[in-house]
């Protein structure tokens, strides 16, 4: 085989790839730490465009054909299906909640989908167990129409198929279990299991009584060559129909609100694994400071031979970039890997459409986040190259190394990490408070760091010699304390805060249990039930506190006489957007709301008609008071001006609406009544039952209202907070595996000089059992500060976390934060020892006579 040449490249280069061939020792630390973060970031990139891919390709089949219009509680016009006729094919669907009981009451809260099997699906095709045509699983039979099932509802009900279930005031039958449906990633998140059914079915359930909310959708297939633009099809459309009011979705923006929260995680995901990159930075900058001292004598044998100090920081430089290299492009690889592994099992697991690709972008940012990574943590060690004499180096002394240009080279490349985050980040204020946490997080533990070991500096001479040795250890020159800091303080400051944030997730799932918030929502409370409805739970729940408002939909259609759609909203307000919301009306401030600015109306008023707004979606929307807002209500459009704005306590899970009217705007309208119930019970256990037997008695002798349980909502909501959390902790757990690879080569570069501390101990007589037991107060005592400043640290981001993001009480949890640091602290001495044994294992002699 042919030696490898080099003739062809710059010295320095030359000379740096045959160093680095001949003796790679001391890299192994330096390329695991880049090829975690850059495979990390790279590989979410990849997996998010392959979901945004996915969703493009398989819009058609998501949708149910090229373009879907919705409106709620009411059907749509003749003339309106007839311009639709004209353009495609149509297919109609019709969603709602209802209760689903068996003939003994036992009752459950269902999703039904009521379609015309004739044109459902237009593209895919339902899953059905057994398998059979949709057709014959919900056709009319023996008197009885058919329904297709989620297996849930089975489980809730312990029902089996060809059991009868009562929905509305019509049986059906259970024909076939529902497996999946091609188009139900459209549907959005749902709290009860899905029931299909025709709609002929639905409208003889009798469940559709005016101002219910019902969803009705009309999907259209486009004619080829007709009408072949969506964008002129969605603009005709709103043309012809201008106070239509419906909902416009396309097949190339299937779930605008689904791609904003895939665009917001895939950051999010993305700053926890650049977190791993950057926690890796540590071990980065000890394996080059290892890199150079290893190559001390080299590096002043080449000084002393005439090489400019430039041109020996010029190979160091090399050598490093090289490693670096091949280190960013293992984690590509890796990275490119990733979306292919994955891709199956969110199809299983979530049956979201993922189409595997190479993301080029996605790894072109992760090389440059693994170059500028390399580039801040490695400069200032390689400038010791550059800046000590050779007679220091000889000596080992780099007292008089002015690095300040590679100081100031290392926070050039800090800035241009941090516009680099900022350049990537779908949400500008989440990436810059990301890299002020990063910044403050690095600064405090740095600074942690320097108040710990001037502290141990200016302590009395203590009489205990292992104590005093490991409060030297901390302070002398070329101490491990900074890189310890850093890497037990990020380890710990993330597990702390996932914690945290967690434990108050559950914390607010347990108010339930509690009896803090309402017990159910019943919604689609006929207008002329409510006095009885009302008797009903007075009687079911004597001391219960009840809460009744009107309510209809409305969808915000014009902000001070300007289209929505050309309207700057912020992205904390966009969900006011999306899709119709509730509205009300009252003569009173509603509870749990108080007045921010402005005036309520009088109880009597009447005059032009007005709006209170929540407070927070009227700055997103730019709104003051005296501005006005169009809303489409029921196909009405009706233009108020705002009165007031409203701060709303929504964690009171209590009835609040983002627009209130005054009573006087929709006298005469069709509505419903949204009732809440809230009591208490001696035990959770008394509380469940007593829930069971309300839903039961209310599914019975109030069969079209919905009721829907608190506990079982927050509970589904939970369960999809877990499988997003379980994505922060794989990623999380990156970042802490770099961090513990940052503390072990911490450790290993210190070995020299504790192999001449532990040489000379032995020699004057110290035991190995002594010196044991002094480098473990060392490694706790270090620990310990580190373990101080990440609880608070970790707290700290929890708390922003929760009350500011997810607007959710901070919960502090003590004994998880304790069990977190002990553990944290036993494996910090653990390793630290087990990193010491070869210097505790060496014998006198033979290092002494050593050179």
């Amino acid at each position: 085989m042919k030696p490898m040449r080099f003739a062809a490249l710059p010295f320095a280069l030359r000379f740096a790839l045959r160093d680095l061939l001949g003796d790679p020792r001391g890299f192994g630390v330096f390329i695991a730490c880049i090829v975690i973060g850059v495979a990390a970031i790279s590989g979410v990139s990849g997996l998010s465009r392959s979901l945004a891919q996915g969703l493009a390709r398989e819009g058609r089949t998501i949708l149910g054909g090229d373009a879907s219009f919705s409106l709620v509680s009411r059907e749509f016009s003749p003339e309106q299906r007839t311009f639709f006729e004209a353009r495609g094919r149509l297919s109609e669907i019709s969603l709602m909640r209802a209760m689903a009981r068996r003939d003994d009451g036992e009752a459950a809260l269902v999703e039904i989908k009521a379609v015309d099997p004739a044109t459902y699906p237009t593209f895919g095709a339902v899953a059905l167990d057994p398998d059979m045509a949709l057709v014959e699983a919900l056709e009319l039979r023996d008197g009885l129409p058919g329904v297709a099932v989620d297996p849930m509802l089975l489980a809730r009900l312990d029902a089996k198929l060809g059991d009868t279930v009562m929905i509305g005031v019509s049986r059906f039958s259970l024909r076939a279990i529902l497996r999946s449906e091609p188009d139900k990633l459209a549907g959005g998140i749902g709290f009860g299991p899905r029931i299909m059914m025709t709609r002929a079915a639905l409208s003889g359930a009798e469940l559709a009584t005016p101002g219910s909310i019902v969803r009705h959708v009309i999907r259209v297939t486009l004619r080829e060559g007709a009408d072949a633009d969506l964008k002129a099809f969605a603009t005709d459309s709103a043309s012809a129909f201008p106070q239509a009011g419906w909902e416009t979705r396309t097949r190339d923006a299937v779930s605008p609100q689904f791609s904003r929260n895939l665009d917001r995680f895939a950051q999010l995901l993305t700053l926890v694994a650049l977190t791993a990159l950057v926690a890796g930075g540590a071990g980065v900058a000890n394996a080059v400071q290892g890199f150079v001292e290893r190559k001390r004598a080299q590096f002043a044998i080449l000084k002393a031979l005439g090489a400019e100090g430039s041109r020996v920081f010029r190979i160091a430089l090399a050598e490093v970039l090289a490693a670096a290299s091949l280190a960013i492009l293992m984690g590509l690889v890796v990275g490119a890997a990733i979306p292919w592994g994955a891709a199956q099992a969110l199809r299983d697991l979530a049956d979201l459409p993922v189409s595997a690709s190479l993301d080029a972008q996605g790894a072109l940012y992760g090389a440059l986040y693994g170059l500028l990574v390399v580039l801040v943590f490695a400069l200032v060690p390689l400038g010791r190259a550059h800046e000590v004499p050779v007679a220091a180096l000889l000596r080992d002394d780099q007292r008089g190394a002015s690095l300040s240009r590679y100081r100031a080279g290392a926070a050039a490349a800090a800035i241009a990490l941090a516009a680099l985050v900022m350049a990537t980040s779908f949400d500008v204020k989440l990436g810059a408070a990301y890299v002020a946490a990063a910044v403050a997080a690095f600064a405090l533990l740095r600074g942690a760091a320097w108040v710990a070991m001037r502290l141990a500096r200016s302590l009395p001479r203590l009489r205990d010699a292992q104590l005093r040795f490991a409060l030297a250890n901390i302070w002398r020159p070329k101490s491990l304390t900074p890189a310890l800091m850093i890497s037990i303080g990020l380890t710990q400051t993330l597990l702390i805060s996932l914690a945290l944030v967690e434990g108050a997730i559950h914390k607010e799932l347990a108010r339930a249990d509690a009896g803090e918030i309402p017990n159910f929502f019943f919604i689609d409370v006929p207008k002329a039930q409510t006095e009885a409805f009302g008797g009903f739970l007075s009687g079911e729940a004597p001391g219960a506190r009840i809460e009744h408002v009107p309510m209809m939909r409305g969808r915000i259609v014009a902000v001070k006489d300007a289209a929505v759609d050309k309207t700057a909203v912020a992205d904390d307000a966009k969900w006011a957007l999306e899709g119709d919301r509730g509205v009300t009306f009252s003569p009173t401030i509603p509870a749990n709301s108080t007045l921010a600015e402005g005036e309520w109306w009088p109880a009597s008023y009447v005059g032009p008609p007005l709006v209170s707004l929540e407070q927070k979606v009227a700055e997103g929307l730019g709104l003051s008071i005296g501005d006005s807002i169009r809303v489409n209500v029921l196909g009405r459009e009706v233009t108020a001006q705002v009165a007031n704005l409203r701060r709303v306590d929504w964690r009171s899970y209590a009835i609040n609406f983002i627009m209130v009217f005054s009573p006087n705007v929709f006298a005469g309208a069709p509505y419903t009544e949204l009732f809440t119930v809230a009591y208490g019970a001696p035990s959770v256990a008394a509380r469940d039952a007593k829930d069971a037997r309300l839903a039961r008695e209310a599914a019975k002798r109030f069969p079209s209202i919905v009721s829907v349980r608190v506990k079982d909502a927050l509970a589904a909501i939970d369960k999809i907070a877990g499988q997003l959390a379980l994505a922060a902790r794989a990623a999380a757990g990156l970042a802490i595996v770099t961090a513990v690879l940052a503390l072990a080569s911490a450790l290993a570069s210190g070995q020299r000089a504790r192999l001449h501390d532990a040489v000379v101990l032995k020699t004057l007589g110290a035991a190995r059992l002594w010196l044991a037991t002094a480098y473990a107060l060392e490694f706790g005592l270090v620990g310990l500060a580190a373990t101080l400043i990440a609880v608070a640290a970790g707290s700290a981001a929890a708390y922003a976390m929760t009350t500011i993001l997810m607007k959710i009480d901070f919960a502090f949890l003590p004994w998880t934060t304790a069990l977190i640091s002990l553990a944290t602290l036993a494996i910090t001495v653990g390793l630290g020892l087990a990193g010491t044994w070869r210097a505790l294992s060496r014998r006198p002699g033979p290092e002494l006579r050593q050179p």
